[in-house]
């Protein structure tokens, strides 16, 4: 008996290194789940820019043999700028719900004549990223790239679900929080830094925020110390409320316009 016990532990553990699965971390997320609905205003003072939506699957994926969220976030153009500047992008990820890690992440962007297909597929067991390009009518597999990239690294939209499960109540003002991150068929590590706690004016009344800010290399697009401005809300949910981006040219702004199926009250001031 005892030997058949030890046989069957040998055998988990042995299984576990084959799947794979202890090389993911395993992270609490309290703060999204399926079917969340976010949506978004982008605007330049009283002009409309363009509208943004956010939204997790009501169902669950298997990827890599996990379950994973898929995440989709749709960028659109309006206004005066649509007639200008048409952008009509969706970027998606498949998100490990348990280590909110991307396993398979995709861009279909479309501005203007531009365009720009491709799927990116996650194997974190060998720290490799594959990048299938595609065509850019047909969507048709035109070739592969494999990149190594950094153990739990994110992509743009897990790096976004990722940043809400951090918990900014054990960080004082001033902390700066790294995020490795896989773009452009490069690996950045992105250096953001909590500013601490502010209250923020919605079209749903005042809400409690946490606010974050980028560290941005010098360029000729933004100006000032903290050139872009996040504010989550304080809550369980940690939503992005609003996004503040001060360039040269002038403000943008990127407010909340309505929402659905949170996982948690939105934590509004009395």
């Amino acid at each position: 008996m005892k030997h058949l016990l030890r046989l069957g532990i040998l055998t988990l553990i042995i299984s576990g290194f084959l799947t794979g699965d202890n090389v993911y971390r395993n992270l609490r997320n309290e703060s999204f789940s399926t079917g969340e609905f976010l949506e978004y205003r982008v605007h330049l003072g009283f002009i409309n820019a363009g509208f943004a939506t956010l939204h997790v699957s009501e169902d669950i994926f298997t990827i890599n043999h996990r379950p994973c969220f898929k995440a989709d976030i749709i960028g659109e153009s309006a206004g005066i700028l649509d007639v200008f500047y048409n952008v009509r992008n969706n970027w998606g990820t498949y998100i490990d719900t348990a280590s909110i890690v991307p396993h398979r992440a995709y861009r279909y962007i479309a501005e203007n004549r531009y365009r720009k297909n491709e799927i990116v597929n996650f194997e974190h067991s060998t720290d490799t990223a594959i990048v299938s390009k595609l065509d850019k009518k047909t969507r048709e597999l035109k070739r592969k790239v494999y990149y190594p990239i950094p153990h739990n690294v994110q992509d743009i939209v897990s790096g976004y679900y990722f940043l809400r499960t951090i918990d900014y109540d054990q960080m004082t003002v001033g902390d700066t929080l790294t995020v490795a991150a896989f773009f452009d068929e490069e690996v950045y590590h992105l250096n953001i830094i909590y500013l601490g706690k502010d209250e923020v004016k919605t079209k749903f009344g005042h809400i409690n925020a946490y606010v974050l800010s980028p560290i941005m290399p010098e360029n000729k697009l933004f100006r000032g110390t903290h050139p872009i401005k996040v504010w989550l809300s304080n809550d369980k949910n940690k939503v992005p409320l609003k996004i503040k981006a001060a360039m040269f040219v002038g403000s943008i702004e990127v407010d909340l316009k309505s929402y659905k199926n949170l996982r948690n009250p939105l934590n509004f001031v009395d």
